[in-house]
């Protein structure tokens, strides 16, 4: 199992988020979880960023929304 480390802020951006999209914390979970036991799942579309985001990766929620 791998360990996730969130950077400083995010969480007070995620309870933002969430307030906005209640609909998403299960699929957020569900992604937090597999991230977590196999971050190369095929689900998760996991991807280096470019540009200023470039020490940075992403993986889905959904078509729509992505976790950096």
């Amino acid at each position: 199992m791998y360990e996730i480390i969130f950077a400083q802020g995010y969480e007070k951006k995620a309870k933002k988020f969430f307030k906005k999209h209640q609909n998403l914390k299960e699929k957020y979970k569900k992604t937090i979880k597999i991230l977590q036991i196999n971050p190369q799942h095929p689900s998760l579309r996991l991807h280096k960023l470019n540009g200023n985001l470039s020490k940075y990766h992403s993986v889905s929620i959904d078509m729509n929304y992505r976790i950096i």
